[in-house]
């Protein structure tokens, strides 16, 4: 029997598979002498470059190596958009798909929603009638308006019929509006009744465009403009309606086709729009998703901008899945209502809001004083050691403490994702601690159709980015002037280059900033810093383009320091600043005013009002000196600690400039904004240094 033919190849199998001790790993290739050596690193595997230039390793995710994931494997038919949302239409009818809290007359109640079988009809008519006014195949159509269900629907509308959505940021202002509609050549613009009059303001400005429809508007409001305008105005429900009652067959999209301009404002320069296909969505959604596991009865909220393509891959990953989306009211200041009424299951955000929710929670723990305090301290640390050690924590602490906690994002959410910039890792565990579930951190971009790593199900180290998205590969290439290289020990490091089917297409006419980010060969440069942890992980820890010299010449990132200052309790906000004239850091300070006025009650400080505190040198010191000791516990250099801070109550925002749409801080806007505060703080570090002379 043992030699018989099944018994040899089962053998033959099997000596050509390795299983390590680690139970929770998957079966590995052996490593062999084809046409790629996989050597076993956990979560992703090494491929070594084949090219000439190829001193550096190839990363790939454990869960695909020999091959990228450019479709869904469960449903290799869909190449597109448009054939994603027609399989969920099929699938999950009858399901909640988009919701608002809404109503017509503009209050705000519980949720209300519309199926997957509605919103298929709703998309028909919106581009049937967008078919019947005439607008052809292949045109760019504008979405000039924050996140609720008609975004959705008309972005459907155009991958049904073959268009290219192109988003206009709300907060860009006009200057760079009316640069994308000129540069993408955008003909119709659908905007709400508050963006109608900022448009028609420059109407002559944007000559392209033929049709603007109005979210939102009622037709006995929309003004009407002469024939000689060129541009026709209407409601979207007129659209609606004139598409049901000329219903048109979709004209469905090829994988190669382009889906979306997605132009990133960038921190300098005029937008880029980075051209994005069909393919490119499903492959990164697949890859990303691969061991995910999703379900009909998740519930999502959507709040991220949708002009973002964080936030618009995560709508291609709920219609897959046929998941729940609940849109926020439209106010940041409102988003902790709406969970509460929404109760997802599922919260995507990114680490200013994780960071003001960490503050919020240690501020109402400290206040609470006495027994509450050291309740939430011993659940806090026993917690903290069983996640630790692997083991499940006593269910006791949950409903001792966690649960009360658990109940500010609506007491459902079994997966946290944080992106955009990078998270604390104290604050990724605060999370898991209080919120329990699943907290992940990914790093990504606009022009690598969102993901490019995540950290795996199963991984507890925090502090890093994880492994590759299966639908990508990632080499480190070493920056010489950086210090940064393939020989670094004990870990790789170098600027992360990434190749596959979810790279960009390149910018819109713009071949020469296109080959910037692309070389010969493929291969994106992302212009991050990374290193390679134990088990496959990434690491990101510098930028290579955010980097300046003090003027003793130490090399300072200054995103990594504001990230250990954004724990500070004062701090909602931080911008620091430094240059090659002056050989300390100074920084401006956004202040969380709760905090400020809690410590002033506390130090019987009177003051007139929070401009008159923030401008109080008692209160800088003590900002400074919370801000240091986190900056020891952190281990920041010396040459790292910012000497000097200004106290303003105004946020950064994107309406004032000083973040892009991602909340990155336009640092060259910043230091003009800011430039009297930052004077001033070097006079006074100089005078200081004289008298200390």
């Amino acid at each position: 029997m043992d030699s018989s033919p099944t018994i040899r190849r089962l053998r033959a199998i099997q000596g050509h598979l390795l299983s390590t001790n680690d139970s929770s790993s998957q079966l590995r290739p052996h490593p062999t002498a084809g046409e790629f050596v996989l050597a076993e690193q956990g979560y992703s595997v090494v491929l070594p470059e084949k090219l000439q230039t190829g001193k550096w390793n190839v990363y790939r995710s454990a869960r695909s190596p020999l091959k990228l994931v450019s479709r869904f494997p469960d449903h290799p038919e869909i190449g597109t958009l448009h054939d994603n949302f027609v399989h969920s239409v099929e699938t999950f009818r009858d399901y909640k798909y988009l919701g608002t809290r809404i109503r017509a007359d503009g209050t705000v109640g519980e949720y209300k929603w519309m199926t997957y079988g509605e919103a298929g009809t709703a998309r028909s008519e919106i581009g049937s009638g967008l078919v019947n006014r005439g607008i052809p195949k292949g045109s760019c159509i504008g979405l000039y308006f924050i996140n609720r269900p008609e975004w959705i629907i008309v972005d459907h509308a155009c991958s049904a019929y073959s268009y290219i959505s192109v988003p206009l940021y709300d907060t860009l202002g006009p200057d760079a509006v009316k640069y994308i509609v000129n540069h993408a050549t955008v003909q119709v613009i659908f905007c709400v009744p508050q963006t109608l009059n900022s448009l028609l303001s420059y109407l002559s400005d944007i000559p392209t465009v033929r049709l603007i429809v109005v979210v939102g508007g009622m037709d006995d409001q929309i003004p009407s403009l002469p024939s000689s305008a060129g541009v026709e105005i209407m409601t979207y429900s007129k659209l609606q309606n004139l598409g049901r009652s000329n219903r048109v067959p979709f004209c469905p999209p090829k994988p190669d086709d382009v889906v979306t301009i997605c132009y990133t404002s960038g921190t300098t320069g005029t937008p880029k729009g980075a051209v994005l296909t069909h393919g490119n969505f499903i492959a990164s959604v697949a890859g990303a998703t691969l061991n995910e596991k999703f379900y009909p009865s998740d519930v999502y909220i959507s709040y991220l901008p949708l002009a973002h393509i964080y936030e618009r891959a995560n709508q291609v990953m709920t219609v897959y899945f046929g998941i729940a989306v609940g849109f926020y009211q439209g106010d940041n200041m409102k988003l902790m209502d709406d969970l509460a009424a929404l109760r997802p299951t599922i919260f995507c955000s990114v680490p200013r809001l994780f960071n003001r929710i960490y503050a919020g929670i240690l501020n109402a723990v400290k206040t609470s004083g006495g027994l509450r305090e050291r309740l939430f301290n011993a659940a806090y640390n026993a917690k903290k050691q069983a996640i630790l050690h692997g083991k499940n924590p006593s269910p006791m602490w949950d409903r001792l403490v966690f649960n009360k906690i658990k109940e500010k994002l609506g007491g459902r959410v079994r997966l946290m994702v944080s992106g955009a910039s990078p998270l604390s890792p104290d604050i990724m565990d605060f999370l898991k601690i209080c919120f329990g579930g699943r907290v992940a951190e990914g790093y990504g971009m606009t022009e690598t159709t969102c993901v490019i790593s995540c950290m795996d199900e199963g991984d507890n180290l925090s502090g890093h980015v994880g492994s590759p998205n299966a639908a990508c590969e990632i080499k480190l290439v070493d920056v010489p002037e950086m210090s940064y290289t393939s020989k670094d020990l004990p870990h790789p490091r170098g600027e992360i280059c990434v190749r596959g089917p979810i790279v960009f297409q390149g910018y819109f006419k713009d071949e020469a900033q296109t080959r910037e980010v692309i070389d010969m060969d493929g291969w994106l440069h992302t212009g991050d810093i990374g290193m390679w942890l134990p088990g496959g992980r990434l690491k990101i820890i510098d930028r290579k383009k955010n980097i300046f010299k003090l003027a003793q010449g130490e090399y300072i990132a200054p995103e990594k320091i504001e990230n250990v200052y954004a724990k500070c309790k004062f701090v909602a906000q931080c911008f620091v600043y430094g240059d090659s004239f002056n050989s300390s850091l100074v920084a401006i300070v956004s202040v969380d005013p709760d905090s400020l006025k809690s410590w002033a009650k506390s130090e019987g400080i009177m003051y007139n009002d929070l401009a008159q505190l923030c401008n109080d040198p008692r209160a800088r010191a003590a900002v400074l000196a919370e801000m240091d000791a986190l900056g020891r516990e952190s281990q920041l250099r010396g040459f790292e600690f910012v000497k000097a801070i200004t106290l303003t109550l105004e946020p950064f925002t994107m309406e004032n400039g000083l973040l892009t749409p991602t909340f990155k801080i336009k640092r060259a806007q910043a230091k003009q904004y800011f430039s009297e505060a930052i004077s001033n703080m070097y006079s006074e570090l100089a005078r200081d240094s004289s008298l200390e002379q």
